[in-house]
C-alpha cells in the first residue's frame, strides 16, 4: 500500500510491461486474500483491516486513493496533523483499540506522530477462534517450562490426547503439530525442537515457504498424539524499518531518495515509521489474536501415540488453510 507504480515521465520508460504486470498481480493477490479471509462464519472472527489517515491539508492522488481502495479495502481518513499532531494520534488507536476489541493499545506512542506527519498506514488483524476440539480445563496443570537447561518457570500445560496432522523433521530435529479450530479453515501449528535450547539452532534456518510447504494437505500425516500446551499470551511491537530496508525498502524512508509521484503530487513525501504490534492469547476453549533447505519428511514406524511435550520454547503459527497463507507467526520463550 505504501508505493504504487511511479508517475513520473522517466519512470515510465524505464518501466517494462512485465514488471506493471507483476505489480498488478501483487495488488490482484491481496485482493483475492482479504476477499477470501474475509468471508462470514460463525465459526470463528477474523478481520483483516486498512485505513490511511492523511494529512488534511495534503494533497493525494485519486488514483493512489481507488487503488488502496480497490486492492486493499482501506479508505483515507483525513486528520489535523498540522495543528493537532497529538488528537490525531489518539484518533488513529482509538480506530486501532475498536478493531482489534481493544486488545492492542497505543500502537502510536506520545510524541512518535508530528506536524510534519502526512500519513499514516495501519494494518490490523483480528482472530478469534475455538478449537475443533477444546481441552478440558480439568485437565490443566501446573508444570515446569524450561527457558534453557538450567532455567524453568511454573506453567499452566493443557493437555489432550486425540489424533493431530504430525511430521518429523529429521534434518532440523524437530516435529510439527497441527491443531485445528472449528470448520477447518484455520489451524495452529507448532514447531517444537526435541532439545530444550535446540531453537535457537534452527530458527534463522526456517522460511515461510518451507512452513506453508510442510503443512500443505499431503505433507504430514494423522498420528494419535499426548499433547501438552501451556496456556499463553504473546504481545510484542516491532520496529518494521530494518526488516523493510534489508528487503530492498531503505529509499522508503530517505526524504531525499523516496518516489512517492504515484501517491502524491507534492515531493518528498516518505515513511517515517513502520510499526507492527502483535497479540495472541491461546487458552482451553481457542485463540484470540490481533496479524533449512533439503529438510528430510520422516513417517517412521513408532509406538501407539507420539509425545508432543511443549514445555520449552517452540514456534507457533496461524495459518489459513484455503488461502494457504500464514496470518500470524511466533515464538514462545518464556512465560
Amino acid at each position: 500500500m505504501l508505493f504504487l507504480e511511479k508517475d513520473t515521465e522517466s519512470s515510465r520508460i524505464r518501466t517494462e510491461e512485465k514488471e506493471i504486470e507483476k505489480t498488478e498481480e501483487i495488488h490482484h493477490q491481496f485482493q483475492r486474500f482479504l476477499n477470501e479471509i474475509s468471508k462470514l462464519t460463525n465459526d470463528y472472527e477474523l478481520k483483516v483491516a486498512n485505513r490511511l489517515f492523511g494529512e488534511k491539508t495534503y494533497l493525494f492522488l485519486q488514483k493512489y486513493l481507488d487503488y488502496v481502495e480497490k486492492y486493499y479495502h482501506a479508505s483515507l481518513e483525513p486528520v489535523d496533523f498540522l495543528n493537532a499532531a497529538d488528537e490525531s494520534r489518539k484518533k488513529i488507536n482509538s480506530w486501532v483499540e475498536s478493531q482489534t476489541h481493544e486488545k492492542i493499545k497505543d500502537l502510536f506512542a506520545n510524541g512518535s506522530l508530528s506536524s510534519s506527519t502526512k500519513l499514516v498506514v495501519v494494518n490490523v488483524i483480528y482472530f478469534k477462534g475455538q478449537w475443533d476440539r477444546e481441552f478440558a480445563k480439568e485437565n490443566t496443570q501446573e508444570e515446569e517450562f524450561w527457558l534453557n537447561k538450567s532455567t524453568s518457570k511454573s506453567v499452566l500445560m493443557m493437555t489432550q490426547h486425540q489424533s493431530f496432522s504430525f511430521m518429523i523433521l529429521e534434518d532440523l530435529q524437530a516435529k510439527i503439530l497441527g491443531i485445528p479450530y472449528k470448520n477447518n479453515d484455520l489451524s495452529m501449528f507448532v514447531l517444537l525442537p526435541d532439545d530444550i535450547d535446540g531453537l535457537e539452532k534452527i530458527i534463522d534456518k526456517i522460511t515461510p515457504s518451507e512452513l506453508i510447504e510442510w503443512t500443505s494437505p499431503g505433507h504430514m500425516e494423522e498420528r494419535t498424539v499426548n499433547l501438552h500446551l501451556p496456556r499463553f499470551e504473546v504481545e510484542d511491537s516491532y520496529d518494521m524499518e530494518a526488516v523493510l530496508a534489508a528487503v530492498g525498502m531503505a529509499d522508503a524512508f530517505n526524504e531525499q531518495q523516496a518516489d512517492s509521484s504515484g501517491m502524491s503530487s507534492p515531493s518528498g513525501l516518505h515513511a517515517q515509521k513502520f510499526l507492527h504490534r502483535s497479540f495472541v492469547e491461546v487458552s482451553e476453549e481457542g485463540t484470540e489474536a490481533a496479524a533449512a533447505t533439503g529438510i528430510s519428511f520422516a513417517m517412521t514406524s513408532a509406538p501407539d501415540y507420539e509425545k508432543f511435550h511443549c514445555n520449552h520454547p517452540f514456534l507457533f503459527f496461524i495459518r489459513h488453510n484455503e488461502a494457504d497463507s500464514v496470518l500470524f507467526f511466533g515464538r514462545f520463550s518464556s512465560p
